[in-house]
């Protein structure tokens, strides 16, 4: 998936109820490719495990646990989980397609033969872990094994900690601790800006400072190593698709800093000026530039100068988050929606469940109204035709069903307790949760058929 995605993480102390944050919208290409949302049980794992992109294969471990996930509805490519959370309470989103440059590829080139990419990473890593940083060596580990053929970013959260890691090359990697008070916008670049080796808050591969040096790539004047400008890309691509979406978030949050959308140089690790909510973090996953002059809804030809974050082709948006402040059982929520993100809404889903809701967990290939992935296109692809007198029926769409979701949320967190089984009552919560979401999907479906129908051509 070239060229796709956008992350964003926060740390606890950033956010508004002390919850760690790991989100990503996963995007595809001007093609439709339907997802599911599954609960994947400890006997559903493969025992042995084989790639459909490399010839990749590996035994794993005899004691997986549950996890959510969102997988391609057609698995003929690969299972590509995409991101979910586990019975540990970690949460794991991959991939962000990020960028590198032909120094490092060509000192340390992709294993196009027998790696593991994106189509693997949350299977492998996922069920195995009981911490953030669990999950950045695990993968790490088999990195430096097995290699890489393509360059991404991958994600983790636990109670205390967001890691965010980023491979480089075919076989090396670096990662970073979130600080608990910092966000992070990650578009499809390597991100990561100054790397200290020696600090408790990053990891890395034991050779990546000794390749950088006795290779002489670190262009720094002072020894620092920033290793966007060592391992990742400045080009004309990254200044209209990659860096503009950072830096409208960063403004949004962060406030004018004096940088413009085509700067090379924007933050990594950025601090807001409030504590963040959930609802803030999708209204930002689903910009477009909003109130500034590079909206495409605001331009006579459709198309705006830089690539937004909502887009026809993004597919579905988790936002993983682990609460503080709650009992273990009910600490971990899988807000997901599907379809472009400018017309859809989340709703909270809790983790520690048996079974995802039929009209989310069965999606197929085959189009069906029935089914809340293609239900979420069919009322984006009528609400981007009629943007303007759709923005306030999407707008109060999205607020009910949030609405409602919390409110399921807040009665659940109370009574979970008390429940003889918890994972089969937040079972049940999540159905509730998603037969309101579907019922409010249809009455805005309709809405929008009356404002289309209002413009009809045949008319008389």
């Amino acid at each position: 998936m070239e060229h796709t995605c956008t992350t964003f993480l926060a740390g606890k102390k950033a956010t508004i109820d002390g919850s760690t944050i790991v989100c990503r919208e996963e995007d595809y290409g001007n093609a439709f490719d339907p997802q599911r949302f599954v609960f994947v049980k400890p006997a559903d794992q493969p025992r042995h495990y084989e790639s459909k992109t490399t010839d990749f294969q590996i035994d794993l471990p005899d004691d997986p646990v549950g996890y959510t996930s969102t997988p391609d509805a057609d698995s003929s490519a690969g299972v590509f989980a995409a991101g979910g959370i586990n019975r540990h309470n970690v949460s794991m989103t991959g991939t962000e397609t990020i960028t590198t440059n032909s120094r490092i590829l060509g000192l340390d080139p992709y294993n196009d033969e027998s790696g593991i990419g994106e189509e693997d990473f949350v299977t492998l890593v996922l069920p195995y872990i009981k911490t953030a940083r669990q999950g950045v060596e695990r993968l790490g580990a088999l990195l430096e094994k097995y290699g890489t053929y393509e360059a991404n970013a991958i994600s983790f959260g636990d109670a205390d900690e967001v890691w965010y890691l980023e491979t480089i090359g075919g076989h090396h990697w670096a990662a970073v601790r979130i600080p608990d008070d910092a966000y992070v916008i990650a578009p499809n670049r390597l991100n990561i800006a100054d790397f200290d080796f020696a600090s408790a808050d990053t990891l890395s591969d034991a050779g990546l400072q000794s390749f950088i040096d006795d290779h002489q790539l670190n262009p720094s004047l002072d020894g620092h190593y920033n290793l966007r400008e060592i391992c990742g890309s400045q080009t004309v691509t990254d200044t209209r698709y990659n860096n503009p979406r950072a830096w409208y978030v960063q403004q949004q949050l962060s406030g004018d800093s004096g940088h413009q959308p085509t700067d090379q140089d924007l933050p990594f690790i950025c601090h807001a000026r409030h504590k963040l909510t959930i609802e803030e973090i999708k209204d930002l996953m689903s910009s477009h530039f909003q109130n500034t002059a590079f909206d495409p809804y605001e331009q006579a030809s459709g198309h705006g100068p830089y690539r937004s974050i909502a887009l026809n082709r993004n597919l579905e948006l988790h936002i993983l988050q682990i609460r503080n402040g709650v009992a273990p059982e009910v600490a971990a929520v899988h807000w997901l929606a599907f379809g472009p993100n400018a017309f859809n809404t989340v709703v909270p889903f809790f983790a520690n469940v048996t079974d995802t809701p039929a009209r989310w967990r069965d999606t197929t290939t085959k189009y069906s109204v029935e089914q809340m992935y293609w239900l979420s296109h069919t009322i984006a692809a009528i609400g981007d035709q009629h943007y303007d007198a759709a923005r306030g029926k999407v707008e109060h769409f999205a607020q009910q069903v949030v609405a409602t979701g919390r409110h399921l949320q807040a009665v659940a967190d109370q009574e979970a307790g008390s429940q003889q089984d918890v994972a089969a009552y937040l079972t049940g919560i999540n159905q509730q949760m998603a037969d309101a979401a579907y019922q409010e999907a249809v009455a805005l479906l309709g809405d929008l058929v009356k404002i289309a129908f209002g413009t009809a051509k045949l008319q008389f």
